[in-house]
């Protein structure tokens, strides 16, 4: 097997779910007492949450490169940023390291691919649905269209993951207002919903909706699982 590096911590509630994920896929692919190999670079996410509101992206991206030099010099032959938002800095972070990125937007194609979606709805923070770093290369290597939901819509999924999934906090209310926007974008043409910020499938499940819905975090872990094993 090979050594995954992972980039976590933004937040820590998703990373988590990454660490469970990414053991248990392996141990079922391999059996007995098999874990994934994995050096990790978890982060203090309230700084990166600042630096975000200032729009200070040479920060976040320092960090981040920090981060990927840390888990290379570590010994992973593979990284991961386990973050959608994050990725706004993928190619400099790439850029910085002699090891693979696994992209997210890679892993979304995948789970379309799984789902036969061509069209895609797109939640996360407002800086995923509102500028390009997923839904360019969504749309350029894979032919994926990308819708978002309206302004109140964006609005209210960025506030809720900053001031309560990424907190922890799992409120009923909330899901409801999940579900009524998934359901509007599903109406209008969306094939399939990205929860495109890794803590939404925290909150929202299959179950709830009645359009397919491709966890970010599940399908980013099949995409490391892969090279992982290969």
């Amino acid at each position: 097997m090979k050594t995954l590096g992972v980039l976590g911590g933004m937040s820590w509630e998703s990373t988590v779910s990454y660490y469970k994920l990414l053991n248990d896929g392996v141990r079922e692919r391999r059996g007995g007492l098999h874990s994934c190999p994995m050096v990790m670079h978890s982060v203090d996410f309230a700084p990166f949450a600042e630096q975000m509101g200032q729009n200070d992206w040479e920060s976040i991206t320092a960090g981040l490169v920090r981060g990927a030099m840390s888990v290379e010099a570590g010994g992973a032959e593979a990284l991961i940023i386990a973050t959608n938002t994050m990725h706004k800095a993928a190619d400099k972070v790439q850029a910085a390291v002699n090891i693979p990125l696994l992209h997210m937007a890679d892993a979304i194609a995948a789970g379309a691919k799984a789902v036969g979606a061509s069209s895609l709805g797109l939640l996360g923070t407002a800086f995923t649905m509102e500028q390009d770093f997923l839904s360019r290369p969504l749309k350029e290597n894979y032919g994926l269209d990308v819708m978002v939901p309206d302004s109140d819509g964006r609005a209210m999924v960025h506030r809720t993951i900053f001031a309560e999934l990424c907190c922890g906090k799992l409120i009923d209310k909330t899901r409801e207002e999940y579900i009524e926007i998934i359901e509007k974008i599903a109406a209008n043409g969306a094939e399939a919903i990205v929860l495109g910020c890794t803590e939404i499938g925290l909150l929202v499940k299959p179950e709830d909706v009645s359009v397919p819905l491709i966890d970010t975090v599940e399908a980013h872990v099949e995409l490391a699982l892969n090279y992982v094993l290969k």
